[in-house]
C-alpha cells in the first residue's frame, strides 16, 4: 500500500512511519519541511502527485500553542484536516487523522466512549474536534483519539521523562485528581497499522491501552516496576498555574478497537514493556524521495500533543496533559 505521513519528524509521526514500512507499505514521510499542511493548492497538489492508497495525519498544533495563537490551530488542527480530507477524496485514499482525549470536559465518572458527547474545554480541544469533523469529509476514514502517549524517541512526553525521574532516584510529584488512559507509542501504530489493513467501518475510535489510571497512581507503578526508591508526593492539578482548560477525568475506552480484534494491552504492561525497550533515536525519517519543496515561512507544529508535556517533578511544575 501506497501510504503518505504527514508530521513524519514529530513524536508519534517517526514511530507509525517505521510501523507502516515494517508492514511492506511504501511510506512517504512528510515533515513540515517538506510539506506545509496550511497551504491548501501545495497539499493537493503533492499528495495528487503521489497517488496514495491512504494518507495518516499526525500533525497538530499543541495545547499551550493553541491558547496562545488560536488562528495558528485553526489552520493546523482543522483547516488543514478539511484539506488533507479533500485530497483523499481526490484520490480516493483512506484518510486517518488523530485527535485527543481534550474533545472532552472531563466531568464523566467512567471511561469515554466514542458515542458520548464532546464538550472540548479548550482552544486546542476545540480545534482538535473540528479537525475530526472535517476528516469525516474522506469517503473512508478513521479518527483516533489519543491521549498520554509514551515510548517517544528522545523521551519527549510526559511518562518518558518520568522514567527518567525515577530511574534517577529522584523524588517525583505527580497529581492525584487527573485520570488517563496512557498510550503506548508502539501499540498505537501497530493499531493504525492494522486499521490500514483491514476492512473496518469509517468513525471514530479510541486507540488507548485499556484501563486507566490517576497519574499520582502510574509514578507508582513505575517506581514498582522498576524497582526504585524514588518517592512520590501526590499534589493537586488545582496547584499547577495554566491558562490551559485540562479535563480532569480523562480516560477513554478502547472497546469498539477490541471488539475488532484490535486489543491495546493493560497500560501496566504497556509500561513494562516500554521500560523494557532500548533507546530508540529521534532522528527524522527521510521522506522517501519527496524533497523539501514546500515553503517554510509558516509551518505547523508537528506533534500530537494529547499525551504529550512532562512530568510534575519536585521543584517544578511541568504539565500533564
Amino acid at each position: 500500500m501506497r501510504i503518505i505521513v504527514t508530521g513524519a519528524g514529530g513524536q508519534l509521526g517517526q514511530v507509525l512511519a517505521r510501523e507502516l514500512r515494517r508492514g511492506d507499505h511504501e511510506v512517504a514521510a512528510l515533515t513540515r519541511a517538506a510539506l506545509d499542511l496550511t497551504q491548501r493548492e501545495q497539499v493537493l497538489e503533492r499528495v495528487g502527485k503521489l497517488r496514495p492508497q491512504a494518507v495518516v495525519n499526525a500533525a497538530g498544533f499543541g495545547v499551550e500553542a493553541s491558547e496562545e495563537d488560536p488562528k495558528t490551530a485553526l489552520a493546523v488542527n482543522a483547516f488543514a484536516v478539511r484539506t488533507l480530507a479533500e485530497a483523499c477524496r481526490n484520490t480516493d485514499a483512506t484518510f486517518l487523522h488523530f485527535s485527543s482525549d481534550f474533545v472532552f470536559d472531563g466531568t464523566a465518572t467512567s471511561a469515554y466512549r466514542e458515542t458520548d458527547r464532546p464538550n472540548p474545554g479548550s482552544v486546542y480541544g476545540a480545534t482538535k474536534l473540528l479537525g475530526e469533523w472535517y476528516a469525516q469529509g474522506a469517503p473512508r476514514h478513521f479518527i483516533l483519539r489519543i491521549e498520554s502517549l509514551f515510548g517517544i524517541p528522545a523521551g519527549k512526553s510526559t511518562i518518558d521523562r518520568m522514567f527518567e525521574d525515577i530511574r534517577a532516584g529522584r523524588t517525583v510529584s505527580a497529581f492525584y485528581d487527573r485520570t488517563v488512559s496512557p498510550a503506548f507509542v508502539d501499540d498505537v501504530a501497530a493499531a493504525t497499522r492494522r486499521l490500514l489493513e483491514g476492512r473496518a467501518s469509517s468513525g471514530v475510535y479510541h486507540c488507548v491501552n485499556a484501563g486507566f489510571t490517576t497519574w499520582h497512581e502510574l509514578a507508582m507503578e513505575l517506581c514498582r516496576q522498576i524497582g526504585s526508591p524514588s518517592s512520590v508526593v501526590p499534589v493537586s492539578a488545582e496547584t499547577l498555574e495554566s491558562k490551559v482548560f485540562r479535563p480532569k477525568f480523562a480516560a477513554l475506552s478502547n472497546e469498539k478497537l477490541a471488539n475488532l480484534g484490535i486489543e491495546l494491552p493493560a497500560w501496566q504492561s504497556a509500561l513494562g514493556r516500554a521500560l523494557a525497550a532500548p533507546p530508540r533515536s529521534a532522528s527524522p525519517i527521510p521522506p522517501s524521495g519527496t524533497p523539501p519543496t514546500a515553503s517554510r515561512s509558516h509551518q505547523p507544529v508537528e506533534k500530537v500533543v494529547s499525551g504529550s508535556g512532562t512530568t510534575h517533578a519536585q521543584g517544578t511544575v511541568h504539565r500533564q496533559n
